[in-house]
């Protein structure tokens, strides 16, 4: 069934590629109105679905998996751009494919890993958000320029933290079963 914080969610997933093209086609401001939309759909979703106690499997899944897919593509498009280092793309990728790959594990070995990311996870995310957010912005804004490269870094560490974070309790669940 349908319900509305699904909607958005399915409406995160339809906004990315128009985001996408219009990231390439160089229309930053509307690009950033397209991730900020996507972005308040992310969270209007998760607070409707509390509120209204319309939580579903299907929510737990697919909400993550929309915003990946945001995220991934504007960390490449943004790389192959040239508006953020392409080691900061291939990090950010690299964390997601290594847990995405560990839940896989987990559920190989019979495991149940819970869908709910870490405190610093959440934070992480945020400064993925921001750092894509400041980035356009200061392509439209020459004031934001300098914040920018701050905020890569502080990502960048961040996006280790949790990678490392998710690898030790991923680690820690497999050797509870051996």
């Amino acid at each position: 069934m349908l319900n509305v914080p699904n909607a958005l969610t399915i409406l995160r997933v339809l906004l990315v590629p128009g985001f996408i093209i219009l990231l390439m086609d160089r229309h930053h401001g509307w690009a950033l109105f397209f991730f900020v939309t996507a972005g308040i759909t992310d969270g209007l979703d998760g607070l409707i679905a509390r509120i209204t106690h319309q939580r579903s499997t299907v929510g737990a899944y697919l909400d993550p998996i929309a915003d990946k897919l945001l995220l991934t593509s504007a960390f490449v498009t943004l790389a192959i751009l040239g508006l953020i280092p392409n080691w900061l793309a291939v990090l950010v990728i690299t964390r997601d494919v290594i847990i995405s790959l560990g839940f896989v594990l987990l559920v190989l070995i019979d495991q149940k890993p819970e869908i709910k990311p870490s405190t610093l996870s959440k934070i992480n995310t945020v400064l993925q958000v921001l750092t894509i957010a400041i980035v356009l912005y200061a392509e439209m804004h020459a004031s934001f320029v300098t914040l920018a490269p701050l905020v890569v870094k502080v990502t960048a560490c961040t996006t280790i933290l949790t990678g490392l974070h998710y690898i030790y309790v991923g680690t820690r669940m497999t050797n509870d079963t051996t």
